[in-house]
């Protein structure tokens, strides 16, 4: 029988990236799914907060101003950042699928894991300092909303949130 890896992520996976989630079950037949959040509104607080602490000072300035980018073009960036997530998998002989979901993930996790044979989550993101601290990332919500087992990794790294 073969079961899902659920993969969220809010940027294309580096190899690394693809590499450190195959390590986590070498030698099992697994598939993956991966969601892409159209990102559309991100909180003002916790993302000008992330802009400081990376020295982003003009995307800082462009949030506190507003700028978010439309829904068209949170869709375009969201299925560029998936196809080069997949097009990462199928570079290591690994088929993957995925689809790009709602700027709010948590009800697209819900219905993929209430859907049957997902075994866990694997949630690949940058550090967010706000959110991590306070329990409001994907990872901490998921955790609190989902049946299965939630694994946080920073993006690039071998770290775990």
């Amino acid at each position: 029988m073969t079961t899902t890896i659920l993969v969220l992520i809010e940027d294309t996976l580096a190899p690394v990236d693809v590499r450190h989630l195959l390590e986590l079950h070498e030698g099992e037949e697994l598939t993956y799914r991966v969601l892409v959040p159209a990102d559309t509104d991100r909180p003002l607080l916790p993302t000008i907060v992330d802009n400081l602490g990376l020295g982003e000072l003009k995307e800082a300035l462009d949030r506190l101003r507003g700028k978010e980018p439309s829904d068209t073009q949170a869709r375009a960036t969201a299925a560029e950042q998936l196809a080069a997530t997949l097009a990462e998998f199928a570079a290591v002989g690994r088929d993957a699928t995925g689809e790009v979901v709602a700027d709010d993930p948590l009800p697209a996790l819900r219905a993929a894991v209430a859907a049957g044979d997902v075994r866990e989550v694997a949630i690949v993101t940058y550090p967010h300092a706000w959110e991590d601290t306070f329990h409001q990332d994907w990872a901490s919500r998921a955790r609190d909303v989902l049946d299965v087992p939630v694994l946080h990794l920073y993006s690039g790294t071998s770290e775990l949130g």
